[in-house]
């Protein structure tokens, strides 16, 4: 059983060492623990310190493309290097290594496939009272649209089985955390959530710039794994309102109408038939991207069994669009 640990990084020189010194180096029922790092176009020695600590793989990419595609990077990278088990964690060390062994636990079990770590929120000191709140709120969402019950959804420290992350798909380019979730419950895969702890804050979070970007791209986000995943549901759900508020005042000109009182409400018959032809086409609509949504399942049943073929020989050689697989040797030599 082969564990592979990937950390994303962008400029992380300053902590990176301490979060690779925190990771296990045994761990029972894991034969084989490896190293990778996503150099996700880092300007510092972030490389240099990765090489020199001892990491076993580093995939490069030579500009900055953000945390959703570097964590796609590592995932291909892992299973490229013939991975059993994935561990994505952060490289400001913000989870507790010694918990990577018990994210991998219902993995080792065979009880899930996705395994993520959930924070003690309440409890955690550098998060604000606004934060806090909101994590829980945005974690709600999540299990509401995903029909999962986990309970920390933004949580990057998380662990995948081989099948698991040959069926994931980011498509978004902010984050993973939040789309994997939706992903994995309407895919119906096994996943679950085990308590973790977390290390004293070394640097302020890079994701989000401010508290209003984050709750905006996070429900985009959620928004568009929804409408991937049922559009037909959301859609129809959009177009109700208006069609449902038309059909209202259709009926309020009729009543005019046995009254004879429907002189001067024009407007009202034109409004209400306005309303219910946007609720409609809205439907029409959610069912074409419903076709299109099949079409997806099929697209990804194709990348699996894409990656089942091209990871069936683990070995050197990975490459994923601009990402390289940087040799480390090489690396220490030169």
């Amino acid at each position: 059983m082969k564990l592979i640990i990937q950390i994303p990084c962008y400029n992380e020189a300053e902590t990176l060492e301490i979060a690779l010194n925190d990771l296990p180096k045994k761990i029972e029922g894991i034969d084989e623990i490896e190293y990778l790092i996503v150099n996700d176009g880092s300007t510092d020695k972030t490389v240099e310190v990765a090489v020199n600590w001892g990491v076993h793989h580093v995939v490069n990419f030579t500009r900055n493309k953000g945390l959703a595609k570097g964590f796609m990077a590592g995932i291909e990278a892992c299973l490229a290097y013939g991975a059993d088990i994935i561990v994505n964690t952060d490289a400001d060390n913000q989870y507790c290594g010694e918990d990577i062994a018990k994210l991998v636990q219902p993995i080792l079990d065979g009880t899930a496939d996705i395994v993520v770590g959930e924070r003690p929120i309440d409890d955690i000191p550098h998060f604000s009272w606004i934060k806090k709140k909101l994590q829980h709120f945005g974690s709600w969402v999540v299990r509401k649209a995903s029909r999962t019950g986990i309970p920390d959804a933004p949580s990057g420290f998380r662990a995948f089985s081989r099948e698991a992350a040959m069926h994931i798909n980011v498509v978004n380019e902010y984050t993973y955390t939040l789309e994997t979730i939706v992903q994995a419950g309407r895919n119906k895969m096994a996943i679950t959530s085990v308590p973790v702890r977390t290390n004293p804050e070394l640097r302020k979070s890079r994701l989000f710039s401010s508290m209003a970007g984050y709750i905006k791209k996070s429900m985009l986000t959620i928004l568009r794994a929804l409408l991937m995943y049922r559009p037909l549901a959301v859609l129809t759900a959009l177009g109700f309102i208006p069609f449902a508020v038309g059909f209202g005042i259709g009926v309020r000109f009729i009543v005019f109408i046995v009254k004879g009182q429907s002189a001067g409400h024009i407007q009202s018959l034109i409004l209400a038939c306005t309303l219910m032809i946007i609720g409609f086409m809205t439907f029409i609509i959610g069912m074409l991207a419903d076709v299109i949504s099949a079409n997806r399942k099929i697209l990804e049943d194709v990348q699996y069994n894409v990656r089942k073929m091209a990871y069936d020989n683990p070995g050197k050689g990975y490459t994923v669009g601009d990402a390289v697989d940087i040799d480390i040797q090489e690396r220490k030599g030169a």
